[in-house]
């Protein structure tokens, strides 16, 4: 009988500060657990993204999400278009809670949220119990991989774990948002 113990899962791999790859709604995500700084650092410097710019937390529920966001900044008049627009594709700019680590906001005061309707980014955030930095799996300005074995072949030994399931069918990436004013950064 073989022991599974031993055998590497995405969970485990996050648990221990590591970088996964996954699958978003359109594209390979890199991620990891935005409450551990060497990992957000090392996702960084795999990306080659500078910490000012800021990351993405990707999440099964907005609940999941209340730890990073200022909810109480969010006028009533805005939370209908952010909550009637999820699960989905949506990456909404919040006010940051002031206890939001700046390894994950850069130089602003907000964070960049979504709750996703991807089963397999769902079931990671189920499974790990909060949401996942996601950032597009490619190195900054360089085209996103589009295959499993284009990731392990840019990447190899820095990400712990590839999670070799389907993309959810989208063309492009997430629409990002201000909750504030509504304003597309990227549409």
């Amino acid at each position: 009988m073989s022991d599974v113990s031993n055998t590497p899962t995405a969970i485990t791999c996050l648990t221990q500060g590591e970088v996964i790859l996954y699958p978003t709604e359109a594209v390979y995500g890199l991620g990891c657990d935005p409450d551990n700084q060497q990992a957000v650092e090392a996702l960084l410097a795999i990306k080659q993204r500078p910490v000012e710019k800021g990351l993405i937390l990707i999440a099964d529920n907005y609940g999941q999400l209340l730890k990073y966001v200022d909810d109480a900044k969010i006028p009533m008049d805005k939370r209908a278009d952010i909550f009637s627009s999820w699960p989905a594709a949506i990456t909404w700019v919040m006010p940051a809670s002031k206890n939001t680590p700046k390894w994950l906001t850069g130089q602003f005061d907000t964070i960049a949220v979504r709750v996703t309707n991807h089963p397999t980014v769902k079931r990671l955030c189920q499974e790990f119990g909060k949401p996942l930095v996601s950032t597009s799996a490619n190195l900054t300005g360089q085209e996103t991989v589009t295959s499993i074995e284009q990731a392990k072949t840019q990447f190899a030994e820095q990400v712990g774990f590839y999670v070799d399931e389907p993309l959810g069918g989208n063309t492009q990436p997430s629409t990002i948002k201000d909750a504030m004013t509504g304003k597309i950064f990227r549409g």
